[in-house]
């Protein structure tokens, strides 16, 4: 008998168009090839073949990035988006100042003039 699994959360299954990529990926990739190749067939005559091919992986490796890296179910975009408004937009702003009640001014003065709850007793 044939067994065939199935996955228990449907939504995170993508529809893959042309080889086995998703619609996503196969842009990422068209873009990649539209950056990455030309530069190195214009290059390698000029830089040397080694040179011209990692000047090509450099060139094509952020629409790679751009194509295959998720995290929790979020492209890069959305990761870099949020880290952009976390760390640079909306810092967060966390002072911790004490504010000491018996150092401040009233209190001090108070106590010196003899006034306040805890004064001198008044005499009967």
């Amino acid at each position: 008998m044939a067994f065939v699994s199935v996955p228990k959360d449907l939504t995170k299954i993508k529809n893959k168009v042309v080889l086995n990529l998703t619609k996503r990926q196969l842009i990422c990739v068209v873009i990649a090839a539209a950056v990455g190749l030309p530069f190195y067939f214009l290059t390698k005559d000029y830089i040397g073949t080694s040179n011209a091919a990692t000047g090509m992986v450099v060139l094509m490796l952020p629409a790679f990035l751009f194509a295959m890296y998720e995290k929790d179910g979020m492209p890069l975009e959305k990761v870099l988006l949020n880290i952009i408004n976390v760390k640079l937009k909306k810092p967060a702003v966390r002072k911790y100042e004490v504010r000491n009640i018996y150092e401040t001014e009233e209190i001090i003065t108070s106590k010196k003039k003899g006034g306040g709850k805890h004064g001198k007793k008044k005499k009967r």
